[in-house]
C-alpha cells in the first residue's frame, strides 16, 4: 500500500513474508476491504488502502509494518 500525503511522503504497509502466518486476520478487519487473502498469499489493493493501521494492530504475529517514506 502507498499513499501520497500533503508533507511530500508515502506510507506504506510493508509485509514480511517470512513471518506472515496467512491467518488472514489483517483481511477481516481492514475497513476498505483493500486486503485480500489468496491462497497463501496476501495481497493489498494500493489504490483501496487508507493506512488505518488496523491491519498492523491485529496481526498476532507481527508481519505487517507501516513505513514512511520522503519522496525526493
Amino acid at each position: 500500500m502507498e499513499r501520497d500525503n500533503r508533507d511530500n511522503k508515502k506510507v506504506k504497509i510493508d509485509i514480511d513474508r517470512y513471518r506472515c502466518g496467512y491467518c488472514g486476520a489483517c483481511a477481516t478487519v481492514c475497513p476498505t476491504e483493500a486486503i485480500n487473502l489468496v491462497g497463501m498469499w496476501v495481497e493489498i489493493r494500493e489504490d483501496e488502502c487508507v493506512a488505518c493501521k488496523a491491519c498492523v494492530n491485529i496481526c498476532p504475529v507481527g508481519a505487517l509494518a507501516l513505513t514512511t517514506q520522503v519522496n525526493l
